[in-house]
């Protein structure tokens, strides 16, 4: 019987910002199982300034504070981690240094767990910007064969909170196009930020649709759970060899320059 809590973080890739936080927190509320205990975390906004990472500069400004956190949240003994980016920000760099805790990110999950649901799925994404990275992730995760397509609404991540109304219109839209011309039998909302608005595009479509941010969480508080109950832990080994902790230290790799989280909601177990 289990007695200790799953541990959990959900890793915004952006400088904190209270709204945002308390969203993702309330999402890990609303889904999280009652043994699992969620930290949603944010890197320091002294150091990570952005609120989304849309570019492909940011991403490569932002991979060293991902890298950070995951090696912190490693040696803080957590289970798993999502990084919470439908770029899937980081997330083999993460897996080399991440010890014996899981890192998973949404587009993985997301198009894991559509391709379980049905045989075709769109994705609906904000601006035609993210569509050419995107694609190459897909297909590089083996589902080419599965996408029914791109489907963008010309919002950026800033935009999706802005007016509910507005973004749930653009959104049904393109959910509809992705239904009626491309054939889609699962849709996938391919931004986190796109969060809460998967249960009325799914009432009206009537096909599944995929909300990111929950299957990035539950994905990692399922590998949690496997890696407890059947002892699964990634490898470590061949292609997942991490650098040894001397050169590490030789390197001075992670030197200590500064808060690894500019913020930091628990959500307990209960």
């Amino acid at each position: 019987m289990q007695t200790k809590p799953l541990k959990v973080m959900y890793l915004n890739p952006v400088g904190e910002d209270e709204g945002t936080d308390v969203i993702f927190a309330a999402m890990a509320r609303d889904h999280k199982m009652p043994g699992t205990e969620v930290h949603v975390a944010a890197l320091p906004k002294a150091l990570y300034g952005f609120s989304h990472i849309e570019f492909r500069t940011y991403e490569a400004l932002v991979t060293r504070g991902i890298l950070r956190a995951v090696r912190t949240a490693a040696a803080e003994g957590f289970d798993a981690l999502a990084i919470g980016c439908f770029y899937d920000t980081a997330l083999h760099d993460a897996r080399e240094i991440s010890g014996a805790m899981i890192v998973t990110a949404p587009c993985a999950v997301a198009c894991e767990i559509a391709a379980s649901l049905s045989n075709r799925f769109g994705i609906i994404v904000g601006r035609r910007k993210w569509v050419h990275q995107m694609q190459a992730t897909v297909h590089e995760y083996g589902h080419a064969g599965r996408l029914a397509g791109f489907y963008d609404v010309g919002l950026g991540v800033d935009d999706f909170q802005k007016d509910h109304s507005d973004t749930n219109r653009r959104l049904l839209a393109a959910g509809r196009k992705a239904v009626d011309d491309g054939g889609a039998e699962a849709l996938i909302l391919g931004c986190t930020m796109e969060i809460g608005f998967y249960k009325e595009i799914e009432a009206a479509l009537g096909v599944p649709v995929i909300d990111p941010s929950i299957a990035a969480l539950k994905r990692a508080e399922y590998a949690a759970l496997l890696k407890r109950q059947c002892g699964w832990i990634p490898s470590r080994i061949g292609s997942c060899e991490p650098p040894s902790e001397a050169e590490l230290a030789a390197f001075n790799a992670f030197p200590d320059d500064g808060p690894v989280f500019g913020s930091r909601i628990v959500v307990p177990a209960i």
